[in-house]
């Protein structure tokens, strides 16, 4: 199944609104005249100053919600250990895979014919093992709720989920920095770089040299883990 990302809600002229909370801190006026008085090049300007100074915290005030399916379990695992963030998954308690549940196959399996068949071959065999306990538990008398909650116990990693995440632009910085990093796995990182699509169009200042440090920063902090890919932006350089 495809992954889909989709930038569903974001706070309203974003980096206006950085700039204007930045301002703030100095000033006398309100923060909503603030706004009314400054042009777009002054508050490019002063964001441009945050972010070369590093001082993130009004970022904080920009929030970006998206809506994410044809995604793991194991991938959703990964995202929820970002905490600045707000999550709302779909629940496998609730939502009941009659049908053949919807799966993700990784990349490398499916590069090889042979472990893709088998990798199909256990999906099927799980949904089938998941209505029978489903089935079973409901027909001696347990709530469908019950059962499904039971039965899910079996779904695995690979199940296909939906979920909603909100994070504020600070934290998306962050996120970027790790998950667009090479290390990241591969279904994090392709939703991550997805993800970076979609905000640098509404906030491109803030966002534009967001990414891992490699290609933002030309440096790479993870010592003898690092994927190597520096040191060949090094030598593409010479």
């Amino acid at each position: 199944m495809e992954l889909n990302v989709k930038l569903i809600n974001h706070t309203t002229n974003p980096e206006k609104t950085a700039a204007a909370a930045a301002r703030l801190c100095y000033s006398s006026v309100g923060a909503d005249k603030l706004v009314e008085d400054m042009s777009d090049q002054e508050a490019e300007n002063l964001l441009q100053v945050i972010l070369d100074n590093g001082h993130l915290s009004t970022l904080e005030h920009i929030k970006f919600t998206f809506a994410v399916e044809g995604i793991s379990r194991v991938t959703t695992h990964q995202l929820v250990r970002h905490r600045i963030a707000s999550y709302s998954q779909q629940s496998q308690r609730y939502v009941r895979e009659k049908e053949q549940f919807d799966y993700i196959i990784p990349a490398k399996i499916l590069e090889n014919e042979k472990a893709a068949e088998l990798f199909e071959k256990n999906m099927k065999q799980q949904h089938k093992l998941y209505e029978q306990l489903t089935n079973k538990l409901v027909k001696e008398g347990y709530a469908e709720k019950e059962a499904i909650e039971a039965a899910r116990y079996v779904l695995p990693n690979a199940a296909e989920t939906k979920i909603v995440v909100t994070m504020n632009a600070r934290s998306l910085l962050h996120f970027f920095e790790l998950r667009c990093c090479e290390r990241a796995q591969r279904e994090i990182r392709d939703l991550a770089r997805l993800m970076l699509k979609q905000v640098q169009e509404v906030a491109p200042l803030i966002f534009a040299k967001a990414g891992p440090l490699c290609e933002t920063e030309k440096r790479c902090k993870e010592g003898q883990m690092s994927c190597g890919r520096l040191n060949k932006m090094k030598e593409g350089d010479k």
